[in-house]
């Protein structure tokens, strides 16, 4: 995902906290684009732009590894790092956060 509407569409749907990160999951509508979509974002309040940049590298690789084997074919997600937690979280940690929140979004797992 690229376009802000998408984010913003993401952002009115539903949303879930986990101990480093917040992800935010949407259905699209039918036909309006195929396979999961994933976007990243991190605000100033994570830090500066090394800090901010070095969250979304982590965020993006835990997708990587989380994202197909639990995110669902028509879905947008959305990642946002949090302050203090995302770039200095475990790995592992930051993958189990991200498997605990897709669990949740999607009523208790596949």
């Amino acid at each position: 995902m690229r376009n802000r509407p998408e984010f913003l569409a993401a952002a009115r749907a539903r949303r879930c906290g986990a101990g480093s990160m917040n992800v935010q999951a949407r259905r699209r509508d039918p036909g309006e684009a195929e396979g999961i979509r994933v976007g990243f974002t991190c605000s100033k309040k994570v830090g500066n732009a090394v800090a901010r940049n070095r969250a979304k590298r982590r965020l993006r690789e835990a997708a990587r590894a989380v994202i197909p084997e639990l995110g669902r074919d028509g879905w947008d997600y959305v990642l946002i790092g949090r302050p203090d937690a995302t770039a200095t979280r475990d790995f592992e940690a930051l993958k189990d956060d991200l498997r605990q929140a897709l669990r949740k979004l999607h009523g208790g797992g596949k």
